[in-house]
């Protein structure tokens, strides 16, 4: 029983203590952080983006010097990767040409994203004749294979570095439209999309504001996955003669330039064609990561 001498204190409930929630982007970076592919795709290209901005610091030779004295070098303590058949130092030329080839996978899908994603949103969203026109468009594009629709279009606008990161891009937007398009049809039957039409936003807020971010997990996968098929792109079209133009560093270019000599200069074909392997791997191992740690799916 309670003693009415004593002074009755009063005792409130503990309160919790309030659960941070964790973003999608925060999550899904712990969980790439767990998976060592990505890490060490992650590793590998952030040492090709740092040799490529200090591609003059770490090597003292000049890409494009012609040196015959010095041609057709072996691997040596002087030229760690030779010298081609011009005397120029082929590991300079591979560091530098980490610069090309960098600037030819993201120029080219920054085109094919933003003209992929405007199209599958304006297709995914609208519907109905605008959908049945940009999915046409879409479908003819899609019927050529990528590499030839490039050549037709550095075919048409000319042969040049330019030109071929346009024909690049060009060539892949449809992909980015067509994944765009079905991650929208997905997400614009959410209720706070129908929110936002009930209370008059405008559509562009509805698209930039509401879609946009919610569709930007296969977006990031997508375009990640999408620099690696550039870069094999880019270095196709300049070892056709339709992309980089002599004596730029270009890997692809490199390739061509080295062909004549397989048999007695083996080296003016291998590194170079060791850069596109070890950049492209790994851009997918990084782009596998991405995938995986924004699977919902894989969420544990």
């Amino acid at each position: 029983m309670n003693n009415p001498a004593l002074p009755q204190q009063s005792v409130e409930p503990a309160r919790a203590r309030p659960v941070r929630a964790r973003s999608l982007w925060a999550d899904s970076l712990g969980r790439m952080a767990r998976n060592p592919g990505a890490v060490a795709g992650m590793v590998l290209l952030a040492l090709l983006v740092l040799a490529a901005i200090f591609a003059p610091q770490i090597t003292r030779y000049d890409p494009a010097a012609i040196t015959p004295r010095d041609r057709l070098l072996p691997p040596g303590a002087a030229h760690w990767f030779g010298t081609d058949a011009f005397g120029r130092d082929i590991f300079t030329r591979v560091v530098f040409g980490a610069r090309v080839s960098l600037l030819i996978g993201i120029v080219s899908v920054l085109i094919a994203t933003l003209l992929g994603v405007s199209m599958g949103l304006v297709a995914g969203y609208f519907g109905g004749l605008a959908d049945a026109l940009v999915m046409r468009a879409v479908d003819v594009m899609l019927a050529f294979p990528g590499i030839l629709l490039a050549l037709v279009i550095v075919a048409v606008l000319g042969p040049d570095l330019l030109n071929a990161m346009i024909a690049v891009g060009l060539s892949a937007a449809p992909t980015y439209a067509r994944v765009t398009r079905g991650a929208v049809l997905q997400i614009k039957t959410s209720l706070f999309i129908d929110a936002a039409v009930v209370i008059g936003a405008p559509t562009w807020r509805i698209i930039l504001r509401h879609l946009l971010p919610n569709i930007l997990g296969p977006i990031v996968v997508v375009t990640t996955l999408g620099v690696a098929g550039a870069i094999i792109a880019g270095a196709s079209l300049s070892f056709l003669g339709l992309g980089a133009r002599p004596p730029t560093p270009e890997w692809g270019l490199m390739l061509s330039e080295g062909r004549s000599f397989l048999r007695q200069a083996w080296w003016i074909t291998t590194f170079p064609g060791l850069a596109i392997m070890v950049t492209v791997l790994s851009i997918n191992l990084l782009g596998d990561g991405l995938r995986d740690a924004l699977d919902p799916r894989m969420k544990k």
